[in-house]
C-alpha cells in the first residue's frame, strides 16, 4: 500500500481549517491580515492552530466550545503554525517577549495587547473540558458579557 504523505497532510489541513471556520474563527493567513485584526478595539481570542494530535483532540474542540459562555471576546481569529508561517510569525511578534511561542495555543488580546495565554503545556495532556474552563476563566476576567 502506497500512501501519498502530501495528500494526507493536505486533508488534515483542510479539516483543521474547516473546524475553525465552523466554530466562527476568522482565518488570518497573511501578516497584513494579522496587523488589521489585532488593531481592532476590544478583546480578541487568537487560536494558534496546528496539525498535531493535541490540536485536533483538545485545542480545536476547546476553541469551538469555550465561546459558548456569557462573557466572550469581541473577535475570534486563528493563525495556522507551520502553514501560514509569515502570519504566525507576525502574530508572535505582536504578542511580545512575554509570549511562549507554542502551538497549539491561545492568546487573549485586549485592544491589541496580550493580556493572557494558554500555552501548549496547558493543553497537551489535559482534557478539552479543563482547557475550556481555563479559557472561560480568562473570558470572565477580561471580556464583557454578551
Amino acid at each position: 500500500m502506497n500512501m501519498d504523505f502530501n495528500l494526507l497532510m493536505n486533508d488534515m489541513i483542510i479539516q483543521a481549517r474547516g473546524e475553525m471556520d465552523a466554530s466562527g474563527y476568522e482565518q488570518l493567513t497573511t501578516p497584513e491580515e494579522v496587523e488589521s485584526a489585532f488593531a481592532r478595539s476590544g478583546t480578541t481570542l487568537v487560536m494558534v492552530n496546528s496539525v498535531c494530535g493535541c490540536a485536533g483532540g483538545i485545542a480545536r474542540p476547546a476553541a469551538a466550545n469555550a465561546v459558548h459562555y456569557d462573557k466572550r471576546p469581541d473577535h475570534l481569529v486563528t493563525v495556522f503554525a507551520g502553514q501560514d508561517k509569515l502570519a504566525t510569525q507576525q502574530a508572535r511578534n505582536i504578542f511580545g517577549d512575554e509570549h511562549l511561542p507554542s502551538s497549539p495555543s491561545f492568546v487573549l488580546l485586549k485592544d491589541g495587547q496580550m493580556v493572557a495565554e494558554v500555552g501548549r503545556h496547558e493543553i497537551e495532556g489535559h482534557s478539552p473540558t479543563s482547557v475550556i474552563t481555563h479559557i472561560q476563566a480568562l473570558f470572565e476576567e477580561h471580556c464583557e458579557e454578551i
